[in-house]
């Protein structure tokens, strides 16, 4: 499955493991960037592996146009994640 700039994926390895982030930039070297909107916010993305994540089918279109617009806010971001898992359960 390709990554999207806006997908929500979960950290498999480290500190912040079994956590949801979203995808706020894909590297070439095989790295993504991730944002929560609370401890990794979008001034300081966590640079991660990507074989460090699994991705979710989740990809939201409104959280991917505004990344590319640069228009968007750490409250925006958690809002996000939060409705994403509390409809998983």
């Amino acid at each position: 499955m390709d990554l999207q700039i806006g997908q929500i994926v979960l950290s498999k390895m480290g500190r912040d493991k079994n956590r949801f982030f979203i995808i706020f930039d894909i590297t070439d070297d095989g790295y993504v960037y991730l944002v929560d909107g609370k401890l990794r916010k979008i001034k300081k993305p966590k640079k991660k592996k990507i074989k460090h994540i699994a991705p979710t089918r989740f990809v939201s279109e409104e959280i991917k146009e505004k990344i590319l617009k640069k228009k968007l806010t750490d409250a925006e971001v958690a809002k996000v994640i939060e409705e994403f898992e509390n409809r998983k359960e």
